[in-house]
């Protein structure tokens, strides 16, 4: 492989693309080409990705946010004609939560948490009807979202990302902000009685994947 291959993307550079224990959703570590001049990485690659989770991700948006240290986006949650989301940080760091909302899943209610930063370059994706939250562990953490479709606020919920019944384990020593929306949005059982919540079954044909069992 050349060295100009290697610098943008070409033959060899792999990334690890791990099914993680939630259903629908992706952990990609890409490799990185560094020399003296600094580093290059393939943050996505559409044949590697639909090669290995057996989706096809056409990019529609690209959307960036950038965040305080302490603050806590999420949780949001897309019907199952929202879009899909596949997320880096490329500056700073944050803890990336994915919840379980799909009212009917074997996973209901559990979260997997994944640290996304700058120096790990890593990437996860979130099928549509996955819950996602994220807190920033520095000043300026910034993230980069890749949507396979426009956001719209007519497929997004809101659910309270320190609900007691989902139980995630955020950093003790930080003291999260949240927005408003967030801040008053129902916890889980609120939102589901509500019936708020994607079904299992309407997302199901857009994972490409069958679901783990519950342990």
């Amino acid at each position: 492989m050349s060295q100009l291959g290697a610098e943008f993307g070409g033959d060899g550079m792999e990334s690890r693309i791990e099914r993680l224990p939630i259903s629908g959703s992706w952990k990609v570590s890409p490799s990185a080409f560094t020399d003296e001049r600094g580093s290059v990485h393939e943050y996505f690659h559409s044949g590697q990705f639909a090669a290995a989770a057996s989706v096809s991700l056409a990019v529609r948006q690209a959307t960036c946010s950038v965040s305080h240290r302490s603050v806590l986006r999420g949780i949001r949650v897309t019907a199952a004609g929202g879009p899909a989301k596949y997320v880096t940080c490329l500056r700073g760091a944050v803890l990336d939560v994915i919840v379980d909302l799909r009212v009917g899943s074997p996973t209901f209610g559990r979260s997997h948490a994944e640290r996304l930063d700058e120096g790990n370059r890593n990437a996860v994706y979130l099928a549509p009807g996955l819950g996602h939250a994220f807190l920033a562990l520095s000043d300026d953490a910034t993230l980069l979202y890749l949507l396979s479709q426009p956001h719209s606020d007519a497929h997004e919920r809101a659910v309270n990302p320190l609900d007691p019944d989902l139980a995630i384990a955020w950093p003790s020593d930080i003291t999260p902000r949240l927005a408003a929306k967030d801040a008053n949005a129902p916890g889980m059982s609120e939102a589901r009685q509500a019936g708020i919540l994607p079904s299992y079954l309407s997302c199901l044909p857009l994972h490409g994947a069958t679901a783990p069992q519950a342990s």
